[in-house]
């Protein structure tokens, strides 16, 4: 599986699912989810009003899958990260819990390529040092059978640097 990292926005990424770090409600916001519901259209808002209708809210560290309307991806998947409340309250497992499900639920759809945003690192405070760490100690340890590339898209050159900087420490 590579891994590659990028600087951009994630809703112009060619992959056959792109991540959104949701809330629970799934029904947008702001950041990430925001630009997805907006790039997508209002399809995946009726999608993830369905989804709700059926299982209610989204638990942290779950995921979910929605097709990609008007994304350039054929789906999206999407999970809920933690809120950091200082790393003492299972925000590592949470958020690892996050790549995991997302992976788990990409592997059981058949996709091969799949772009995840820095989830937590928004809104939500999880520092962006400690969120890569998460990220790449989750994807050296699962299995991801056909999956062939994982895109770490983030929005701040500032913190692909983290990423990249996360990732010699784990590639070498």
């Amino acid at each position: 599986m590579e891994i590659s990292i990028i600087q951009g926005d994630i809703t112009h990424q060619h992959v056959d699912a792109m991540v959104n770090a949701a809330n629970s409600s799934l029904l947008g916001g702001g950041g990430v989810d925001g630009a997805i519901h907006r790039a997508a259209g209002p399809r995946l808002l009726e999608a993830c009003r369905e989804i709700r209708r059926i299982q209610g809210r989204c638990p942290t560290g779950q995921a979910v899958i929605t097709p990609g309307f008007d994304l350039p991806s054929r789906y999206v998947i999407h999970t809920v990260g933690p809120v950091w409340q200082g790393g003492s309250s299972g925000e590592s497992e949470l958020l690892a819990d996050c790549y995991r499900n997302s992976l788990k639920l990409a592997v059981e759809n058949d996709v091969r390529t799949i772009a995840f945003p820095a989830i937590s690192t928004g809104v939500y405070g999880y520092p962006v040092d400690k969120a890569a760490t998460v990220v790449f100690q989750t994807l050296c340890s699962v299995d991801c059978p056909g999956i062939t590339e994982v895109r770490l898209v983030l929005f701040s050159e500032a913190d692909a640097r983290v990423y990249r900087r996360e990732y010699e420490k784990w590639s070498s």
